[in-house]
């Protein structure tokens, strides 16, 4: 077996430069497939990440209702024949024992009510339209660590303060707010109140920063002329956030209350997600294939040049097997050099780019070292080569000593 590896090896180091070539090609399509699949995980973070920040797993709430036919009986015609949306109040019935029934379940860490509230934001000319969410201050900095993207005032400071409101950086500029300024919010109910600016977030999402404030959920009610049990939204967390679908499903069938896991509340951002995800896959895995028909095309021509080679190897009692041996370990070979050298060049891009500032909703550019990227990389790069090394290998293998000879 020693025997093979020698002879590999020389074909190897005999033609550096086809086998430069061969290593070349590897190295940029284990690279670009790594970078491209680190770029891909790390948009998806960036993306789910700016989600979480306003959204939580799982939201419960009361959904529309849809008129029926009054008589559904079969030989009667209906009296309704054309259904619409029933104007039903939207408020959960005891939100308490439907949050304590939630957190039973194993798979939620954490409850929250809320209250929505669409309002007018007036400083003295000045109005913009957006909303205004109600909520326990405690409860909802633990689902979407509101602290962590406060750039001015203290979040803390809701909990003391009934009257004051933290809003987002977009509504802060234009309407030239600081802290400790005052502004008035008209609600949907034609209720004034005025509150006092305690902080400002920025979630580098442009149209959530330009609309949305938080205001403790005593006030969210009081601006709709409602009572402290007048609750519109249940927001939950659970253990992990690709299982919120099915968790929703389950929770929806113990409340009785439409349950909306977060996925299907962005739908369009998860089917962009996943059109990138397929084209990002394609590419990655189309630039090793193309590195494979290099190997390939290479040792193929290896096997032309040196088919008086292999008939004498195979005529001094060297068998099929043997030869597939030295091909595939060149192959192999090529393809170690490669991957090691694609990886080192994706960490290079990878750590350049880690520090590139886009800026607007994305901030530095979302890409970060992926384990299994670089695992998988390595799978089905050596994969490849071994394919491309094997099956000029096995012509290789195939070829008659004395026919060749002969000639």
């Amino acid at each position: 077996m020693n025997i093979n590896y020698v002879i590999a090896k020389t074909y190897i180091f005999s033609n550096k430069k086809l086998t430069g070539v061969a290593v070349l090609g590897v190295v940029l399509g284990m690279s670009i497939y790594i970078f491209m699949n680190s770029m891909m995980v790390g948009f998806d973070k960036s993306s789910n990440a700016s989600i979480f920040k306003s959204t939580s797993h799982i939201r419960v709430y009361k959904d529309d209702e849809i008129s029926k036919p009054l008589i559904e009986n079969s030989d009667a015609k209906p009296i309704i024949i054309n259904p619409k949306v029933v104007p039903v109040n939207n408020t959960i019935i005891n939100p308490n024992l439907i949050m304590e029934t939630i957190l039973k379940q194993k798979e939620v860490t954490v409850v929250t009510p809320q209250v929505n509230s669409n309002v007018f934001y007036n400083n003295g000319k000045s109005q913009i339209s957006g909303l205004s969410v109600g909520i326990k201050p405690d409860e909802a900095n633990l689902m979407y660590d509101i602290q962590s993207f406060m750039v001015e005032g203290n979040f803390e400071l809701l909990k003391s303060n009934p009257n004051g409101i933290v809003i987002g950086s977009g509504i802060s500029q234009k309407m030239n707010l600081a802290i400790n300024d005052n502004i008035n919010l008209t609600s949907s109910k034609a209720v004034n109140r005025t509150f006092k600016v305690v902080g400002i977030f920025k979630t580098n999402n442009s149209n959530t920063d330009k609309t949305k404030s938080y205001i403790n959920i005593s006030a969210a009610q009081q601006l709709l002329k409602e009572g402290t049990s007048y609750i519109t939204d249940i927001n939950i967390n659970i253990q992990n956030p690709e299982d919120a679908e099915q968790v929703a499903k389950k929770i929806e069938s113990i409340t009785g209350y439409k349950a909306e896991g977060w996925k299907q509340a962005n739908e369009t951002l998860m089917a962009a997600n996943k059109m990138r995800k397929m084209i990002i896959t394609f590419v990655s895995l189309t630039i090793l294939l193309v590195a494979g028909f290099g190997i390939y095309n290479i040792l193929n021509m290896t096997v032309s040049q040196k088919i008086n080679d292999i008939a004498i190897l195979k005529a001094m009692g060297f068998k099929g097997k043997d030869v597939i041996r030295i091909f595939v370990t060149q192959a192999v070979s090529i393809g170690i050099m490669g991957v090691i050298g694609g990886m080192l060049l994706a960490v290079i891009l990878i750590t350049i780019l880690k520090t590139v500032y886009l800026g607007g909703d994305i901030g530095y550019f979302p890409i970060d070292y992926e384990i299994k990227k670089f695992a998988q990389g390595i799978i089905i790069g050596l994969i490849i080569t071994f394919f491309a090394g094997y099956i000029p290998a096995k012509k290789a293998a195939n070829v008659d000593p004395v026919e060749i000879l002969r000639k």
